[in-house]
């Protein structure tokens, strides 16, 4: 395992975090699976033989905590593997002060990253997006926590447009230096991602029409460990958002937004207690 490529999956219990990890441990990588709930990310991880920590994205002491251990305890990281997050119900506030939904799904690993920055040097970062950043995202960079008008849904699409601003601002180089990253939407995938939502997409998914739109966890694990062993520039293009494997042309126009991308970062690192650089 010494010379194994090294790999950091956040969201690494369950769906397509889980998948990915057993298909990338069976092809000899070092896998390191984080997760919230501390039963299935010990259960994964013992069943391929990976390393775990456990980390509740709703509290952004446990991201800084889980930072610093993996700085101790894993060392350089190959690729960042940005993939939790989730869908939820109605607003709520988590201890840091942030809507739940802003802060697991763009706040926490745009803090992680930063942290484990040193850490991926060489390597890359891979965020999970959505399709939803299409669908349902509009950034207000004033009203980021939408509390003039907030939804389930557009908190979920605005926070999976983050993701690409995110992976766009890195590409740039806002974090201080460049860094090879990518955004990917994995296919609507049949997972429990919305089952603690009050979205439509919850109730959506519980009918027998959701085989006929999803896709399994497995086969969207199979597109999240093709951007994870894939070669920057080869493989993908560093700064882009693909649907599925394929660089997606029908996006949202924000992200294009130069101002936005910056004015985003900046606003994110003024949020987590980091400098904007």
């Amino acid at each position: 395992m010494a010379d194994a490529r090294t790999v950091v999956i956040t969201g690494g219990s369950d769906g397509i975090g889980a998948a990915a990890a057993r298909a990338l441990a069976a092809k000899g990588w070092r896998v390191v699976v984080v997760g919230r709930n501390a039963e299935k990310t010990a259960t994964v991880a013992e069943e391929i033989g990976a390393e775990r920590f456990v980390a509740d994205f709703s509290r952004l002491d446990e991201v800084r905590e889980l930072a610093a251990r993996l700085v101790e305890q894993v060392g350089p990281i190959d690729v960042l593997a940005n993939n939790a997050g989730g869908i939820f119900g109605d607003r709520t506030r988590t201890v840091d002060g942030h809507e739940l939904t802003l802060q697991v799904n763009h706040l926490a690993p745009f803090l992680l990253t930063n942290l484990l920055l040193d850490q991926v040097s060489v390597g890359a970062v891979v965020n999970t997006a959505s399709i939803a950043a299409r669908l349902m995202g509009r950034i207000d960079l004033d009203d980021l926590n939408n509390d003039a008008r907030f939804s389930a849904n557009k908190a979920y699409g605005d926070a999976k447009l983050a993701n690409i601003l995110f992976t766009k601002g890195l590409h740039r180089g806002l974090a201080g230096r460049p860094v090879a990253s990518v955004a990917f939407h994995p296919g609507v995938v049949g997972t429990n991602f919305s089952s603690d939502s009050t979205s439509l997409m919850r109730l959506l998914y519980r009918t027998p029409l959701a085989k006929l739109f999803t896709i399994s966890a497995a086969k969207g694990g199979e597109t999240l460990e093709w951007f994870i062993a894939g070669q920057p520039g080869v493989t993908w293009q560093a700064g882009e958002y693909y649907d599925e494997r394929h660089h997606a042309t029908n996006v949202n126009p924000q992200i294009f937004d130069e101002d936005l991308i910056e004015g985003l970062w900046k606003r994110s690192a003024e949020l987590v207690g980091l400098d904007a650089r």
